[in-house]
């Protein structure tokens, strides 16, 4: 039965070709957060190993692979469009252009993987997944790295629901456990390969089972070990106040919301609580400048403690150009400035508009002026608190950029406001991504979102508390401990990289044989694909 649907599938064209590779990559995008239907993405990944054994030509594997990314980026990153709604009348007619242009132009690195995939591929050989799996990964680091970068929905974020097989991230990172996620799924391709000795598709199964289930053992190994103690001293309350985006910014709310979220942090057991957390621009007033309102928010810092809140930075008076920041800052019960930090990693679009000379658009976010992108990575030592790193919204999903590696952090703290995104998908997606920071670090996450998910994420990526979407009230919670350096964090990209060029060199090697021996028996069959391309 299955050998019948691959020869179906191998040999599809035209329009038909095109819509089940479509059609596959939106059935795996299941498998992301929040569904988490991880056979959706065997399903689809079986099928794409198929649909590139038929294949003609390289512009073939390319196109393969860009059709199926359609459908991956189309499905899961739908949500892109709650944005675009927020301001309906001067953006609305973005959203189809948004969805369907942001994953024609992501799927471009799914289909330079499956062309780098077809420089070695051999239809029938069991060990053409590993060539998949590497030449996959790599696209995906590149898609990480290029314009600014954008590595959302790995297929690492597919196994959130099980903490062990997370714990992989530690040792090759998120990348590299998207890689072991690709061999694996892939790999059952391989049962259709009937001119294939037992003993090769049965050792790439046992090779590929191996790679995901070893790890993952290792991981569920790891998680019995007692984690480490809270942090002595620090008692955090994460603020959630769930302001609808018109609510947030409607000019007659501004200072009204300023006072409700001070009333949230002062609720009963405040006088326990050394450290308050405010979501991304929490107050859209620029308090390093301020210093009426500054005083106003000073009043939501814990005696001793601080204040940790979102907030723009501006340019002092008089100051040629004027500059505008996405910021954190952290505000003693003085109403002074104990710390600073500016986003570095931008959101295009969002804070800024690329090529504005020759585009004719506008950000989504308020105000005209671009935002400046700050120095990177950096580590605040704060009164009362062990060093942090700061991360402002998106910057949580770049892999090996979440810290300063000169000056490591004890832990990570992420505002953010996901209220652009209502109660899709993208929110439970962003959270996902930020676990498997604290995973490759070792080093845990305080997460707080104006409309939620606000989370303490500890060492080992496991949630220890939460508020959820679309949910108002406060979080009190310890900090738990950091662990030493993984492996990860020690050697950093170069590992995935390492094992994706692995791969792609062990599945090479492994079809050298089949195209000398195999040439002969081939031939017809070429032939007739020709005939019918």
């Amino acid at each position: 039965m299955m050998a019948r649907v691959a020869a179906a599938v191998r040999d599809l064209r035209g329009w038909r070709r095109h819509g089940t590779a479509t059609a596959l990559g939106a059935a795996a995008a299941l498998a992301l957060p929040p569904f988490h239907v991880v056979p959706a993405l065997l399903v689809g990944l079986t099928g794409l190993v198929w649909l590139l054994d038929g294949a003609p030509r390289r512009r073939g594997a390319f196109a393969a692979g860009w059709w199926f990314g359609l459908g991956w980026f189309a499905v899961g990153l739908h949500w892109i469009a709650h944005a675009l709604l927020v301001d309906a009348a001067r953006f609305g007619w973005l959203i189809p252009l948004a969805i369907g242009g942001l994953a024609a132009v992501l799927a471009l690195f799914t289909g330079l993987g499956t062309l780098l995939a077809g420089l070695w591929w051999r239809p029938g050989r069991p060990s053409r997944v590993l060539v998949l799996a590497g030449a996959w990964t790599l696209a995906e680091a590149l898609r990480g790295w290029a314009f600014t970068g954008f590595p959302w929905n790995q297929p690492a974020t597919v196994w959130m629901p099980w903490p062990a097989a997370l714990q992989t991230a530690a040792l090759i990172g998120a990348l590299g456990l998207s890689a072991l996620t690709v061999l694996a799924l892939a790999a059952p391709a391989v049962l259709a390969d009937a001119g294939a000795a037992r003993w090769r598709r049965g050792g790439v199964l046992a090779l590929a089972g191996a790679a995901l289930l070893a790890p993952t053992l290792w991981g569920q190994v790891r998680l019995t070990r007692p984690p480490p103690a809270d942090v002595a001293g620090v008692r955090l309350r994460l603020v959630q106040p769930n302001y609808t985006q018109a609510e947030k910014w409607d000019p007659a709310r501004r200072d009204l919301n300023l006072l409700d979220q001070v009333e949230m942090s002062r609720a009963p057991g405040f006088e326990a609580v050394t450290h308050v957390i405010w979501s991304e621009t929490a107050s859209v007033f620029p308090l390093a400048t301020d210093t009426e309102r500054r005083r106003l928010v000073a009043a939501a810092a814990p005696p001793g403690g601080l204040l940790l809140t979102g907030a723009p930075r501006v340019s002092p008076p008089g100051t040629t150009p004027f500059q505008v920041w996405n910021s954190l800052l952290a505000v003693t019960p003085a109403a002074t400035i104990a710390g600073a930090y500016d986003k570095h990693h931008l959101v295009p679009f969002g804070e800024y508009v690329p090529f504005r000379d020759i585009l004719p658009l506008e950000k989504i976010t308020p105000g005209a002026l671009d935002f400046t992108p700050g120095p990177g990575p950096t580590t605040l030592d704060l009164p009362g608190t062990p060093p942090v790193s700061p991360l402002i919204c998106y910057e949580v999903i770049f892999p090996g950029q979440v810290v300063d590696a000169a000056a490591r952090p004890t832990w990570m703290v992420n505002v953010t406001n996901d209220g652009w995104y209502g109660t899709s998908p993208g929110p439970y997606q962003h959270l996902a991504t930020a676990r498997l920071r604290a995973v490759e670090e070792g080093v845990p996450l305080v997460r707080v979102a104006n409309t939620g998910i606000s989370a303490v994420v500890d060492a080992m990526g496991r949630v220890t508390g939460r508020l959820d979407l679309g949910t108002r009230g406060v979080l009190d919670a310890a900090l738990p401990g950091a662990m030493p350096p993984t492996p990860f964090a020690r050697l950093g990209m170069p590992v995935p990289l390492a094992l994706a060029l692995a791969l792609l060199m062990a599945g090479a090697v492994g079809g050298w044989g089949w195209r000398q021996g195999g040439r002969a028996r081939r031939a017809p069959e070429s032939a007739q694909r020709k005939n019918t391309a």
